[in-house]
């Protein structure tokens, strides 16, 4: 439920990241760039209305009994399998876990808790306390009952002084007594109580409006602690208990894992709302050059994502009904600009890093022509984003922000007031100093039409004079490409990445000093009280906290440590077998009601 890789509640993780696929052509392995009078030139002009995306698809027949979810898992790499809430740090894990998913909580169109989930949240924001309760006789697929002491173990997890996870982090600061237990100094979470078996209370520094989204330091999924107490936080990740036989409270129990490539579930027969009306769900790796042709073939019922510049490949097939909404994600290029210190469990800010000149990192973005590669490539389905807020959390997104508009004259003047100019006369500037000047880019490695948009990009930023090359000199694999971000590896001077925001809008999990996934590592005083008032109490006042999401994104747009590139429309093809399916925000298809008209996938 917060912030960090997390899930919408009931549905698939809404991660995206750019690019995927090995599939290099021979120009980009040999790190040309096309003349500068190129345009990309990929698919026809005309836009999706993404207005006519339907929420919500229902197909006429009869419904049968049973059945098996054919699921792709769009992917170039192979899954992890850590399936630990606590623990995981790949998006293609969350997203398996989405059918077995431990989450307590459950959240409207606003995306604020309600009391529809597993457990209910009461808040005390005079005394800065919260109260979780389970509600009714739950049980784990296993048959023992939950109970209070899974709410407190992953806090105990992620509070160990041997958790090595990137969820410590200042948001967890919050609860009373985290800091001296994760210090070692204390053998319990102080301000983490057991109230009886059903519930627990947990005291907090401060309450904000975050708390009502899961922020604020509360953690929205529950641990088995009968399953995991016997086994050392730091051997957590490598059990099997994680890795093969995990137990959960979702609608489906893990039944069979194919390391990397696959994962059957079955039914769940202790499932709360009851058993699912069909019999499995099989998750299986397609790469994404493959799933438009999987898809026709009716391989898979549903896909975990489809990628817009694919659209085109299934906006005609009559097995498959199509549809959309607004992403909680957006893309975004980063810069390097200092280090994570895993001790210290904080970002340190490096005066000194090659990137950290604002007027560079203004005039990179300004040489960006976003512009003609949402309306070429994706047409309409992803658009220039103006912020680092996403369109969907309407009372916090500002559309009035101008952002970074394609102005390569605007981005040269920059770079020569700045003093990047061309001494020797290559059309390629020096530094400031006169020396030769470098940027390398990290991105991960994809299709065809995904390595030629960033090909378009290094183009663009050769027409202003800036000489970009690829880090290791090709795309990155995607799990490559996230170790090295993260080990902050000096070969990366910007990258370009994504987030999924999860259902809690604050900005704090992802750029505050202590969060692990600040991947830029750019930290200041100002930085941090910005954030402090979109989560402080007095942003309890809705005007107040609006104004506070402003002053942040104002801040963020001047200090260009990170450039929003994208924001995005999902794309969800539904086989014409299911027989309802629902996808708007509050109003999702539960999983346990999914059901089938035919026994296998329409053709």
């Amino acid at each position: 439920m917060r912030k960090k890789w997390l899930m919408n509640v009931i549905t698939l993780a809404i991660i995206l990241l750019l690019a995927t696929a090995c599939n290099r052509n021979d120009k980009e392995q040999s790190n040309e760039v096309e003349g500068s009078n190129d345009k990309p030139a990929q698919t026809e002009d005309n836009k999706v209305d993404t207005n006519t995306l339907p929420f919500e698809v229902t197909h006429d027949g009869d419904t049968i009994q049973g059945g098996t979810l054919q699921v792709g898992l769009v992917a170039d790499s192979p899954f992890k399998g850590v399936f630990s809430w606590e623990l995981y740090a790949d998006v293609y894990d969350a997203e398996i876990m989405g059918y077995a998913t431990n989450s307590l909580f459950v959240v409207d169109e606003d995306f604020l808790i309600t009391d529809k989930g597993i457990a209910k949240l009461d808040v005390d924001a005079n005394n800065n306390k919260v109260m979780i309760t389970i509600q009714g006789d739950v049980k784990w697929s296993d048959g023992m009952p939950l109970t209070a002491d899974d709410l407190i173990y992953p806090y105990e997890i992620i509070g160990h002084p041997d958790y090595e996870g990137v969820r410590y982090d200042d948001d967890f600061k919050n609860i009373v007594g985290a800091e001296e237990y994760h210090e070692g100094k204390a053998t319990t979470i102080s301000g983490i109580n057991k109230i009886d078996d059903k519930t627990i209370e947990i005291s907090l520094k401060k309450v904000s409006p975050a708390i009502y989204s899961g922020g604020d330091g509360l953690w929205g999924y529950a641990a088995p602690k009968h399953q995991l107490a016997a086994i050392a936080v730091k051997d957590l990740i490598s059990s099997d208990v994680v890795r093969k036989n995990p137990i959960t409270l979702g609608p489906f129990k893990f039944d069979n894992i194919v390391n990397g490539e696959s994962v059957q579930f079955v039914a769940n027969e202790h499932y709360y709302k009851g058993k699912p009306k069909i019999d499995k769900v099989v998750v299986q790796v397609v790469p994404s050059t493959s799933v438009g042709e999987a898809l026709k073939t009716g391989k898979f019922d549903l896909t975990s994502e489809f990628r817009a510049n694919q659209y085109d490949s299934i906006k005609n097939l009559s097995n498959i009904s199509i549809l959309g909404r607004p992403e909680l994600s957006y893309s975004y290029l980063g810069f390097k600009l200092g280090k994570y210190d895993k001790e210290k469990g904080e970002n340190i800010y490096d005066e000194k890093a090659k990137m950290n000149d604002v007027d560079l990192r203004k005039a990179i973005a300004y040489a960006m022509d976003i512009e003609t590669v949402t309306d070429k490539f994706y047409q309409g389905l992803r658009v220039r984003a103006n912020s680092l807020i996403p369109p969907a959390f309407k009372s916090y997104y500002d559309e009035t922000l101008e952002g970074y508009h394609y102005n390569p004259q605007k981005a040269k003047e920059i770079l020569d007031t700045a003093g990047y100019k061309d001494t020797d006369g290559d059309g390629i500037r020096e530094d400031k100093d006169g020396n030769k000047f470098t940027i390398r880019l990290a991105a991960i490695a994809g299709s065809d039409t995904d390595e030629a948009i960033v090909e378009y990009y290094r183009q663009n930023w050769k027409e202003v004079g800036l000489d970009v090359q690829l880090t290791t000199g090709r795309l990155l694999e995607f799990n490559n490409f996230y170790d090295k971000v993260e080990a902050d590896d000096p070969e990366i001077d910007m990258y370009m990445g994504a987030w999924g925001t999860g259902t809690n809008p604050s900005p704090a999990g992802l750029y505050s000093k202590g969060a692990a996934f600040n991947f830029s590592r750019y930290v200041s005083e100002e930085l941090t009280k910005l954030l402090n008032n979109i989560d402080s109490e007095e942003a309890l006042d809705a005007d107040y906290r609006a104004q506070a999401f402003r002053a942040w994104q104002e801040y963020m747009h001047e200090k260009a440590a990170i450039i929003p590139m994208y924001f995005r429309t999902e794309i969800i093809p539904v086989n014409k077998r299911i027989k309802n399916y629902a996808i708007q925000y509050g109003n999702v298809t539960e999983l346990q009601n999914v059901e089938f008209i035919a026994d296998t996938a329409i053709k």
